[in-house]
């Protein structure tokens, strides 16, 4: 339920307002969150880099799992931040900063898991394609 929506006073009574207000949540992480726009912009480039080099339906699966992992923890991340900053209003708090120093590792973790797999799969590709 958009809690901003003064219209809106029930739960949400259809699957279009409920993606809407999804949506609605994705473009604001993406205009707020500076590393939101760096994990879109890496998901392009190695999506190109994957069609250039026509890596294996596994291959894809992959991908599409490690780069889901940083988006979604990306998201919760900015979540996790927004309520300690709500809770706390905005004072320094040593939990709080425990709480978002977790969340961020979250995201750090995925992200080394995503840096990972990409290596597992276009090392090889580079290696065939200079060495061949």
């Amino acid at each position: 339920m958009a809690l901003n929506d003064k219209r809106q006073i029930k739960k949400n009574r259809t699957f279009l307002s409920s993606l809407g207000h999804s949506l609605d949540g994705l473009v604001t992480v993406f205009k707020e969150e500076r590393n939101m726009k760096k994990h879109v912009a890496m998901m392009v480039f190695v999506s190109i880099c994957a069609a250039i080099f026509q890596i294996s339906e596994t291959e894809w699966l992959w991908l599409a799992l490690s780069i889901s992992m940083v988006i979604i923890n990306e998201v919760w991340n900015t979540v996790i931040e927004n309520l300690v900053d709500l809770t706390t209003g905005n004072k320094y708090n040593e939990i709080a900063k425990k709480v978002k120093d977790m969340s961020a590792a979250a995201v750090l973790l995925s992200a080394l898991f995503a840096m990972i797999v990409g290596c597992l799969i276009f090392i090889p590709q580079l290696l065939e394609l200079f060495f061949e």
